[in-house]
């Protein structure tokens, strides 16, 4: 039997994080030796653990997982790197060539037993080749190519999505960037805006985040989703968490679970 891969998980989000760890002691054959929560602990951890394969999330606050990606070549050959995105299929295709493999959130198990046999099998050739389908390994990337794609997620970054809000018979489209919150309650996400509150036809939270920028959209709860940039006030709350009362009509109070609140304390410096 051969030996459990040496990996590190990279995500800000510690539901992300336990869902993937969950993942893979399922399917087996991966030791999990380390976890980092932003791009800065990404490389301290993995310069210091060394492991052979690296889940990276491409969107985190301060560097994206392709700036880690990138300062890990300028250091030396780096382990494998598996992305894992929220970004749509179409995105994803400009730039799945560029890494042992890619992962769509929410992750499939299949999916990823995929990746892990694709990083299998370049951890056992000494000097990957390219494969036409699978792509170079990461290691091998073009610095230039590399740019490019740091500046593609820039660029879907800034980009305005329209979403259509349900009023009534009526859909209204809106800028993504003029959702103030999302929240889910009896299979039904009621989506806020400055001057309006409407349903959505996205099944999930998890499918409308995917359409959003994770940098900015945040999901401080199961049942909520939050744009940073339209909280008003935050307000303590029992057992030291937060309410935070945002910038609509009727200042929408949105509950931070537990699990968010360090990440909230951390960015905003509370």
């Amino acid at each position: 039997m051969s030996a459990d891969l040496r990996a590190v998980l990279v995500d800000d989000e510690q539901l992300a994080r336990d869902e993937m760890a969950y993942l893979l002691g399922q399917i087996g054959g991966v030791a999990l030796v380390g976890q980092a929560d932003n791009g800065l602990q990404a490389l301290e951890t993995i310069q210091r653990l060394q492991p052979e394969l690296v889940f990276l999330d491409v969107q985190m606050p301060g560097l994206t997982g392709f700036e880690v990606a990138r300062q890990l070549m300028d250091d030396g050959p780096p382990a494998e790197i598996v992305f894992v995105t929220a970004f749509d299929r179409h995105a994803i295709e400009a730039f799945q060539v560029n890494a042992v493999d890619y992962l769509l959130k929410p992750v499939d198990p299949a999916r990823l037993e995929i990746a892990l046999g694709r990083a299998r099998k370049r951890l056992a050739s000494a000097r990957p080749e390219r494969d036409p389908i699978e792509g170079p390994a990461l290691g091998g990337i073009d610095p230039n190519q590399l740019e490019r794609i740091v500046q593609l997620v820039a660029d879907r970054r800034s980009r305005r999505e329209r979403l259509a809000v349900k009023l009534g018979e009526r859909f209204m489209l809106v800028q993504a960037d003029e959702i103030v919150c999302a929240s889910m309650a009896d299979e039904s996400i009621t989506v806020v805006t400055d001057g309006l509150a409407g349903t959505s036809n996205y099944r999930s939270l998890d499918e409308l985040h995917a359409r959003l920028d994770p940098a900015v959209f945040w999901r401080v709860h199961r049942s909520h989703l939050v744009n940073i940039n339209k909280i008003k006030e935050i307000v303590p709350w029992f057992s030291r968490n937060y309410i935070l009362r945002m910038k609509d009509e009727k200042a929408t109070e949105i509950p931070v679970s537990r699990a968010q609140t360090k990440r909230l304390r951390d960015y905003l410096k509370l």
